[in-house]
């Protein structure tokens, strides 16, 4: 994990990953009431502004300083709160079942910080909290339009299975969709969603 990366890509005034939220996390928070969530590696805030435009209670953290910056400053122009904090995913820490939800978002991650982050998720939600996951799956590595090259870091249902085999699945899928998210995130592109309950 490289802070220097995320702090440089995140450094432009245009935001990289666009200001509206993934359409995937913002189909289904649409079907849960209002309560306390979580947005490990919330990049600029996209997601979790906009789960405060709905009138959710919002932590979020990433690991680049730019990023808190641009969440901030979306956030302001959104007239809503969110607690954004500046985390290393291989440490952050929460108190258990404290939330309601917890949303990854393209949060590609090297295999053991994603295995520690995953287990602590399941720990710090609540008893019937949710889960929503959205990554790009190994068929990505045949695109051109975003995500790491690095098959360990992708997305799979074995990886769902692995992370996640104590929740009640409510939803899971391998697709093909179109993306456009920013100018990183265009085109066709290979992705895994999921929805856990607790």
């Amino acid at each position: 994990m490289n802070p220097t990366f995320w702090n440089e890509r995140y450094s432009d005034n245009e935001y990289a990953y666009g200001t509206e939220p993934n359409q995937f996390f913002a189909e289904e928070i649409e079907k849960l009431s209002p309560g306390r969530v979580l947005f490990p590696c919330d990049g600029e805030g996209r997601n979790s502004v906009h789960a405060a435009k709905l009138g959710w209670e919002v932590t979020a953290f990433d690991f680049s300083e730019s990023g808190k910056i641009k969440a901030d400053k979306l956030a302001a122009q959104h007239n809503v709160s969110i607690d954004f904090q500046v985390a290393d995913a291989a440490i952050v820490q929460y108190p258990s079942e404290l939330f309601d939800l917890i949303v990854f978002t393209f949060a590609h991650l090297p295999e053991p910080i994603r295995k520690r982050l995953h287990k602590e998720a399941l720990s710090w939600l609540k008893p019937g909290g949710k889960i929503i996951y959205e990554a790009y799956n190994p068929k990505q590595l045949q695109n051109n339009t975003g995500g790491p090259r690095e098959l360990s870091m992708l997305g799979s249902r074995e990886l769902i299975a692995e992370d996640f085999g104590s929740l009640t699945t409510e939803y899971l899928e391998e697709l093909q969709v179109e993306v456009n998210e920013g100018i990183y995130h265009n085109g066709l592109a290979d992705v895994i969603r999921y929805v856990g309950r607790k």
